[in-house]
């Protein structure tokens, strides 16, 4: 935060504007408008059709990208299209503009002139671009906009890649840029790094040279293209789209202009002569094949194959895709430092390739850190909310062993066996351990350690993403068994409380724990937030532990543990203090259940909630589904079936809420509940909100003792529509029987329909019908499959 931004109010954006509807501008103004920002998406005015055709074409074509855009498909319904002849006057009250149009000066400075009368005195104007000089364009601007003016670069697809540059230009106000900065971080969840006005920035600077050296050395150590992905893929830390196919999916022509770009605009670079498209590319180009938007590039598929190029036959073969068992044994070393010397000790191709190519990105990295980024901690945290990677260029060096491997590229440099001959700075080789140290992280440029931004959107990220060997505050331990740990970050008023199991699955110890730790919080504390370390919330039930007893007969155990997990989620509900749940990530069965019976949840954007039971042959018994029927009985008394509707077919198909908003429509979130974009900042707020809740004067909801039912009535109509499924073999006798048995449970059991219940009836309905469905063999079956394979047994 800079001393010019301390009494400038916070930016307040109501609205905005996305200047081009293409790929990234339609997908920017889509997740503009998952956050709640009205936003109106600008194009070309269409030749034919309606004016504002472009846009409006690029809105419907939302519900069709995958991943998904939108949170919610009824989303894009608020997005307005427009066009330049008809309403540049929606410009005078948009409080951000964001430029996304194609990469070309000349077309960015045409729009600048037609749409700066228009915008308005107070408004932000940004540009997307990916890599061309953000000063360059200021210049084309008015005066009274050039300090209102900066760069916005989002990373495809925007809605999931944590990643947003922010590229002030020389006049840009500081205050504009704090101000987006916490617009960005808190509205739009993202992870910004402030970068500075040189070709492709930061992330694709380093990103796209780590992709050209790999591409280079390919064709040095004559690999396979797909061998080349199966080493640099998730065998690294990285994502399984690893070099060729990560081109794929980019397009090969937008990597070439990438390419082209880095060697218009750095005629110095001392890598400079392998600034071009490597010949197997451009040769792939020049076909027309052009990636994954035109089916074939460097992989197509072939039937349900997929197969790759092979350059010496000129056609695509089978992929194999398989490191030598060297090399396997090497990446499967602990210990990075050892890693890295049996890499460069070894005479196996694979591995010369491997250290190859991370010598010269760390050789780039490191001569180039001053002129790109004010710190190493933002090439790394470019590279990993980017790219994807675990760990960034600097952090896999350190961890490696810094001066020893340092030690290494200079030999390499030496012997001219490295891509550049030009010599690391001084400061790699002064006797440091590495760039990153409990000072901070180091700056090049000026020559000493940074801490990072002290900007205070960040003092909502109580854990933020650490860097290597960054250590935060763990608290102080109120209780803990093997299951959970409870605990407080010294403020003695709030308790958190963490699973200790893999996954965060559920099991005996985190049921007791639960339990026990609600009952001190009730002592001691205002009020509790579930809160994991990381994701996900929660797998579920631990299967291993369910199975065991299933197959050794103790069916007397596995009904006692049913009831203590329904035991557990009561605690959560009844507790005398709020309790309040942090989701992010997946919350699927028991994890999902807890949710659903605390005070209230707040969860991640970017939440995956589901009671998948079905799936492994069972149906919720956590609670959930007795929870449903009484939600459905509150909202609708006089008819609770109309409210079960939805709710059946979400638990009968197993359905996964792809965001938090879809859950709230699968009925699996409620209305009431918080949805916030940043999951750094979810801790913070949940204990806000558990907070507020206590000093309320909370009071958990009154026992339900007359929950009115669909009965039997109800569960015979869901068997009328089952019937079609099975007549039409799209469900097996065993899918029918388990969502026969949600529909009994959801509807009370087999009595009249309006008959009043309670809530252990229905808790007993529920525990009766997941023990049954349990001692058969065909779920039994089910749950072995999926704790084998991962996946779904239909039997």
């Amino acid at each position: 935060m800079t001393a010019a931004s301390e009494s400038h109010p916070p930016l307040r954006i109501r609205k905005a504007a996305v200047l081009g509807a293409g790929v990234m501008g339609a997908q920017i103004a889509a997740h503009l408008t998952n956050a709640g920002v009205e936003t109106v998406l600008f194009d070309l005015p269409a030749k034919e059709g309606p004016k504002s055709g472009i846009a409006l074409k690029a809105i419907a074509n939302l519900a069709k990208l995958s991943p998904a855009p939108l949170a919610d498909k009824n989303f894009a319904a608020a997005i307005i299209p427009a066009n330049y002849d008809e309403h540049l006057d929606h410009l005078k009250d948009v409080d951000l503009v964001i430029e996304a149009i194609a990469e070309r000066m000349d077309w960015k400075l045409d729009l600048y002139k037609k749409i700066a009368p228009h915008v308005s005195a107070t408004a932000v104007l940004a540009s997307n671009t990916s890599g061309l000089s953000i000063n360059g364009l200021a210049e084309a601007l008015p005066e009274q906009l050039r300090h209102r003016f900066t760069g916005v670069h989002f990373f495809n697809p925007p809605r999931y890649m944590h990643l947003v540059e922010v590229i002030p230009t020389r006049l840009t106000d500081p205050a504009i840029v704090d101000g987006l900065e916490a617009f960005l971080t808190t509205t739009l969840g993202k992870g910004v790094v402030i970068a500075k006005d040189t070709p492709n920035f930061i992330g694709n600077r380093i990103g796209v040279f780590s992709m050209l050296a790999a591409m280079h050395h390919t064709e040095q150590f004559k690999l396979g293209f797909d061998t080349v992905d199966a080493l640099t893929g998730p065998a690294l830390g990285r994502p399984k789209s690893a070099t060729y196919r990560t081109a794929d999916v980019v397009g090969l022509d937008t990597m070439a202009h990438v390419i082209k770009t880095m060697a218009d605009t750095l005629p110095d670079d001392p890598w400079l002569k392998y600034f071009k498209a490597p010949a197997v590319l451009q040769g792939l180009i020049d076909k027309g094949a052009l990636g994954s938007k035109t089916g074939a590039g460097f992989y197509k598929k072939a039937g349900k194959d997929i197969v790759v190029i092979d350059v010496a036959k000129q056609d695509y073969v089978p992929s194999e895709q398989k490191p030598s068992d060297e090399v396997a044994a090497i990446l499967a070393i602990k210990d990075p430092s050892e890693k890295f010397g049996k890499l460069r000790a070894s005479s196996d191709p694979q591995a010369q390739f491997l250290w190859a190519s991370f010598r010269d990105l760390f050789h780039y990295s490191a001569f180039h850190l001053a002129d790109i980024a004010d710190t190493a901690r933002d090439v790394d945290f470019a590279i990993r909310w980017g790219y994807g990677w675990k760990l960034g260029p600097f952090e896999t060096w350190q961890a490696a062993g810094w001066q020893q491997v340092a030690e290494w590229i200079d030999e390499d440099i030496k012997a001219g066996k490295a891509m550049s001959d030009a010599p690391l700075p001084a400061w790699v080789t002064d006797g440091r351990k590495g760039v990153h140290s409990k000072e901070g992280s180091w700056s090049a440029g000026d020559s000493t350690y940074k801490p990072r931004s002290q900007h205070p959107v960040y003092a909502r990220q109580l854990f933020p993403d650490p860097i290597l060997g960054e250590k935060f505050d763990q608290g102080v331990t109120v209780w803990e068994n093997d299951g959970v740990r409870l605990w407080t970050l010294g403020d003695d008023e709030v308790g958190i409380l963490s699973f200790k199991t893999k996954m965060n699955t559920v099991n005996d110890q985190v049921l007791d724990g639960v339990q026990h730790a609600i009952k001190l919080a009730e002592e001691k504390l205002k009020a509790v937030v579930i809160w994991q370390t990381g994701e996900p919330f929660s797998a579920g039930a631990d299967l291993k532990g369910a199975l065991g007893l299933l197959k050794e007969g103790k069916f007397d155990d596995f009904d006692a543990m049913v009831a203590n997990f329904q035991r557990t989620s009561m605690t959560i509900k009844e507790s005398l203090v709020p309790v309040v749940s942090a989701v992010r990530g997946m919350a699927f069965g028991g994890g999902c259940e807890f949710q659903m019976h605390s005070a209230r949840t707040v969860a991640a954007l970017e939440s995956y909630i589901g009671l998948v039971e079905a799936g492994v042959g069972l149906l919720p018994a956590g609670g959930g589904l007795h929870e449903l029927a009484v939600r459905a009985a509150k909202a609708n008394p006089d008819d609770p079936f109309e409210s079960l509707k939805k709710v059946f077919e979400t638990i009968a198909m197993a359905k996964v809420s792809a965001s938090a908003f879809e859950a709230k429509q699968l009925g699996l979130l409620r209305d009431s509940d918080i949805i916030i974009f940043n999951a750094y900042e979810l801790l913070y707020v949940a204990k806000k909100v558990a907070l507020s809740l206590a000093e309320s004067g909370y009071r958990p909801p009154m026992p339900a003792r007359a929950i009115p039912v669909a009965g039997d009535t109800g569960t015979a109509t869901f068997q009328a529509s089952l019937a079609n499924l099975k007549e039409g073999y799209f469900a097996s006798p065993h899918d029918i029987d388990i969502a026969t048995r949600i529909a009994d449970t959801l509807c009370g059991g087999k009595i009249e329909r309006g008959s009043l219940v309670d809530e252990e009836w229905l808790l007993t309905l529920e525990r009766k019908h997941f023990v049954e469905l349990a001692k058969t063999e065909k779920t039994q079956a089910r749950i072995a499959h999926t704790m084998t394979t991962g996946k779904p047994l239909r039997n």
